[in-house]
């Protein structure tokens, strides 16, 4: 009997890897999830903790990691405006050296290993629907540059290792993805509008609102990401991975209102600098060499990310309503562990 295969995930804790984490266990897999916690967090994986094939470290991979395992997906990066431009060099770090040492890794292994890479390697595109094959419009040296050229330029070391080293890589190219365990205060389009709706603030739209993004559930992401590192080594990808559905943010803030019942309204405030005006992959190489497209609508994830935002909603009403008496008697107990201690 063969043993399960040993899989590492980077960022293995964030929203996306948490769900990634959650599959492979699924599939029978050890799971080894390696998270600095800068944007994951130990809710997202809390309930794999007692599962018997899963393993939780504290890691960074800007530093090299000394582990056994047969696949890596590296998933580590900030991946919303908000937290990788709070610090713009780690950021380049964390896609930089963490590609370098995650590679390096899987060099001395002789593993599989993917990296989840994004569509803003293709920046504010000149070319719609995006393919593989377009090199992109990245401004290099804007407030996104930090995380478009730091993917753009792990995407140069995986292919150059390939082409080098003879590892056996994979490179996915992820579009907008959404579902729950989105963090709320990420700053991304579908948190954003939620939020906002189910407390009934004005919903703030960046531009006119006829910008366009194509929006996966994070499910069906999953499912790509699995079936790209499951292709025989000769598919390297990259590889498209989103939803070829297109929808104005007018439209999305639109469907939110109505899902949530909210009193919110429109607001607009100025476009931030190279904010891409269009995004739809084509993925036609997706459903060729992955036999991979997105099965769950727009209305069907939304129902579902909008349920666990309204339990989060529901925790954070009751933590604040607590009776003053127990806060009171909660501050009162710390100082005295503090003096046992």
């Amino acid at each position: 009997m063969q043993p399960p295969r040993r899989v590492l995930v980077t960022g293995g804790a964030g929203f996306i890897g948490s769900h990634l984490c959650e599959r492979l266990l699924e599939e029978g897999c050890e799971v080894l999830c390696a998270d600095n916690f800068f944007t994951g967090t130990r809710r997202n994986v809390e309930h794999l903790l007692d599962h018997p094939r899963f393993e939780l470290l504290r890691h960074d991979v800007t530093f090299p990691l000394y582990v056994e395992v047969d696949e890596i997906y590296n998933l580590a990066c900030p991946a919303s405006p908000i937290h990788y431009q709070w610090d713009p060099v780690q950021t380049t770090k964390t896609s930089v050296l963490g590609a370098i040492n995650m590679l390096g890794l899987a060099k001395r292994l002789r593993g599989k290993i993917l990296q989840a890479s994004t569509s803003e390697i293709y920046g504010d595109p000149e070319v719609h629907p995006q393919q593989e094959a377009y090199w992109g419009h990245v401004n290099p040296i804007g407030p996104r540059s930090c995380y478009d050229e730091g993917k753009r330029c792990a995407e140069t070391l995986f292919f150059d290792y390939g082409r080098q080293h003879h590892l056996r890589i994979k490179v996915l190219r992820i579009f907008n993805t959404y579902g729950p365990r989105m963090q709320p205060n990420d700053g991304r389009v579908v948190s954003n509008f939620i939020i906002q709706a189910l407390n009934n603030q004005p919903i703030t739209i960046y531009g006119d609102g006829l910008q366009t993004r194509s929006f996966c559930f994070v499910d069906d992401t999953i499912r790509g990401m699995m079936a790209l590192m499951n292709t025989p080594d000769e598919v390297t990808g990259p590889v498209n991975c989103g939803n070829p559905n297109e929808f104005t943010i007018r439209d999305l803030a639109a469907q939110v209102i109505a899902m949530t019942g909210s009193r919110s309204r429109l607001v607009h405030r100025p476009l931030p600098q190279d904010d891409p005006r269009q995004r739809r992959p084509d993925i036609s190489q997706a459903q060729e060499l992955l036999n991979w497209q997105p099965v769950i609508p727009l209305a069907e994830g939304l129902q579902r990310t909008i349920a666990y935002f309204e339990e989060l909603h529901a925790k954070q009403r009751k933590r604040v309503s607590r009776p003053r008496s127990a806060a009171k008697k909660t501050r009162e107990l710390v100082p005295s562990r503090a003096t046992a201690s």
